[in-house]
């Protein structure tokens, strides 16, 4: 069940930036011309995006008919029937590039997930996303990566700490860093420490943080920080990691794998629109024939 509020304003504010003060170009389609469309895959990926690809339809015209062919995480290649749309031309027309979008975009984070992760499948690694997500677009970039069969790193701000090479210095100690947020947050709160050495990562284990990110280091360092650690704490590499060399940082024991690439730099997955079986609406014939 999506809390499917949350994005009105998202699609609110995508299609006024689309639309603006009105389309122009669907100046000349009659009023009450209906049309079914279809909207196909032209390349390969992991489907995301169904339902705020429905809600912007509907946000158009609530009496457009969205059928999916495909359900979010489903596999497509070119030709994939994903959706089939009937209602007005005009309104079709008018949410056809944001929906695309939106599509697009969610398939694309999907499908470099589904890769990522089934390139470590077999080592027992998390896979999860960063905050380095476009804004106000987070939670559904976050979504995308779950349908690509990742996991969600913290959300913002606000769901964990995560104390990183400036907090640290501005401190000055990393130990005393850890102490003295423990006392500003609940004890339910996560405590993350960034190590880019390997001493920061023995005084993080005996501070009682509970995550440690390897942060940039050699594939050699990180063997040396997860047998030291020895499960003592859950470890996190991030930095540098490409489809290339996921394995291999896997292969050296760590717990989760972060990657930024995502989301931050995402190749779109291709999709189109056909739109066809122009008619008028029914309803204005049946109200002509009334007054026969």
């Amino acid at each position: 069940m999506f809390a499917t509020f949350q994005y009105e304003e998202l699609i609110e504010r995508a299609l006024k930036e689309d639309i603006g003060t009105g389309d122009l170009s669907t100046l000349i389609i009659p009023e009450d011309y209906q049309s079914e469309a279809r909207i196909y895959a032209k390349a390969h990926g992991i489907i995301c995006g169904l339902f705020i690809a429905e809600m912007t339809f509907k946000k158009i015209d609530p009496y457009i008919d969205v059928q999916m062919q495909v359900e979010d995480g489903d596999s497509i290649g070119p030709g994939t029937l994903i959706m089939k749309i009937n209602g007005s031309l005009a309104g079709i027309l008018q949410a056809e590039r944001t929906v695309l979008n939106f599509i697009q975009h969610l398939s694309g984070i999907s499908s470099i997930t589904r890769r990522f992760v089934e390139l470590v499948s077999d080592l027992g690694v998390k896979v999860t996303d960063t905050r380095k997500t476009m804004p106000g677009m987070r939670n559904l970039q976050k979504y995308a990566v779950r349908v690509g069969g990742g996991t969600n790193h913290r959300f913002g701000l606000y769901d964990a700490v995560m104390l990183k090479d400036n907090h640290l210095d501005a401190i000055g100690n990393l130990a005393e860093a850890v102490q003295k947020i423990k006392t500003k947050v609940g004890h339910m709160v996560k405590i993350e420490v960034e190590c880019e050495t390997l001493e920061q990562v023995r005084e993080a284990v005996l501070s009682g943080v509970d995550v440690i990110m390897l942060d940039n280091m050699s594939l050699q360092d990180m063997k040396i920080a997860v047998q030291y650690i020895n499960h003592r704490v859950v470890v996190e590499a991030s930095g540098g990691v490409r489809e290339d060399t996921v394995r291999q940082i896997a292969e050296t024991g760590v717990d989760i794998i972060s990657v930024g690439r995502l989301t931050h730099s995402v190749e779109a997955i291709d999709f189109s629109m056909v739109v066809d079986d122009f008619k008028p609406s029914i309803q204005k014939h049946l109200h002509s024939a009334e007054k026969i």
